[in-house]
């Protein structure tokens, strides 16, 4: 029986990582789970799981669902603020960290379960983009198993040799493939982009997602920062990564090996699989997803991604490239902008423009400090309030 830690447990993975424990009830339990604001989601899941902690990073809510959890006489003790949540991660009590809350938030609670040597499983992409080198360098440290689970890198895991770590060139391996959906706005003309809602922009065609993540998969940011974190997972230089689109979302990511192989891995496009695949690695469980019914899909398709449709894959390429406090600079403008458009106070091919101005006006400087990272972070957001406010 496996402790585990959610991180993020009202969010689209974190349900997801929840109905994968409770399909396996004999091999997982609840240690902890952890959210921003939703205190009434939180308590039903603490109605089901009983975890011994329940964390809130927001304290009127965390105040509420303390008075609900008293009130209906359950044993779970509850917890706010974000230095919260990475205690609970690094509890000794913790086997496994299912690290899933969205954006920089993200990064201070995952970088505890790995100090703490954690097995982590990684879904806030943004701990990598930002702080790569610091938390590379802090899982050698501590020993900690870091597993991925962006349904592209968990692929690119399933296909990758075990000694992948030496370098690509090391091990035969010529590049990795990252497949993309190309979101919600593949086919509409760039001219009409302007246009779009943000209702649009978080209907994705194949996965269900968060509005944030939605809103960078079509932009295909989403796919910028993916090229970022398989950089870091599998020390690759960034022109051993590339992007293919393809439509379907079947084939999640490849690997091209020198002697003319190219794995892949395949499956409908769920989050459960990759999730089930780390909760259990080295073995396999049950994930509730359906079986691949290649004779009925028919057929799969793919094709180049335009830097002229998607200019925030451009740039997230060009940050990796540049280094340093680049991508952190990167990751922050783009959640500002974001930000702005779901608030309906920018436009959505304004995202793409905060961000370039932002990084015009930036002065990147080395990432090695955690102290740097944050301070790029902090920089980076108020020069795209800038913009926003010069755009709004």
């Amino acid at each position: 029986m496996e402790n585990i830690c959610v991180l993020g447990a009202t969010g689209s993975i974190g349900c997801s990582t929840l109905d994968v424990i409770r399909r396996n009830p004999e091999r997982f339990s609840v240690f902890a789970l952890t959210a921003n604001s939703q205190d009434q989601k939180l308590l039903e899941q603490v109605r089901e799981f009983k975890p011994q902690y329940a964390v809130l990073t927001n304290e009127k809510a965390a105040a509420r669902l303390e008075q609900a959890v008293k009130a209906e006489g359950l044993k779970t003790e509850v917890l706010s603020g974000s230095k919260s949540q990475a205690l609970v991660a690094a509890d000794s009590a913790v086997d496994a960290v299912m690290a899933a809350i969205v954006g920089a938030a993200g990064l201070l609670p995952t970088l505890a379960a790995v100090k703490a040597g954690k097995k982590v499983l990684l879904a806030n992409k943004e701990a990598l983009v930002m702080a790569g080198d610091v938390f590379m360098q802090s899982v050698r440290d501590s020993g900690s198993v870091l597993l991925p689970i962006d349904s592209e890198h968990n692929a690119i895991f399933q296909c990758m040799p075990r000694d992948y770590q030496q370098g690509l060139e090391n091990v035969g391996v010529r590049r990795i493939l990252l497949t993309a959906s190309g979101g919600p706005f593949r086919d509409t003309p760039v001219e009409q982009l302007q246009g779009v809602t943000p209702e649009q922009a978080c209907a994705h065609p194949n996965w269900s997602m968060g509005r944030k993540i939605s809103v960078d998969s079509a932009t295909m940011m989403n796919k910028g920062l993916e090229v970022i974190e398989a950089c870091w997972l599998f020390n690759a230089r960034p022109d051993q990564v590339d992007v293919v689109v393809h439509p379907q979302s079947i084939i999640h990511s490849l690997v091209d090996y020198v002697d003319g192989s190219m794995l892949a891995q395949l499956g409908n496009p769920d989050m459960r699989t990759p999730i089930a695949h780390a909760l259990a690695w080295p073995e396999r469980i049950d994930s509730g997803v359906s079986p691949l019914d290649l004779i009925k899909l028919g057929h799969m398709d793919f094709q180049p991604p335009s830097f002229q449709r998607y200019p925030c894959l451009k740039l997230a390429q060009d940050a990796v490239s540049a280094g340093g406090t680049a991508s952190a600079m990167l990751n922050a403008a783009n959640e500002q902008a974001v930000s702005a458009f779901l608030g309906g106070r920018i436009g959505f091919t304004h995202i793409a423009q905060v961000i370039d101005a932002t990084l015009q006006e930036a002065s990147f400087v080395s990432a090695s400090s955690l102290d740097s990272v944050l301070e790029a972070d902090v920089k980076a957001r108020s020069l795209a309030d800038r913009q926003i406010v010069k755009l709004a």
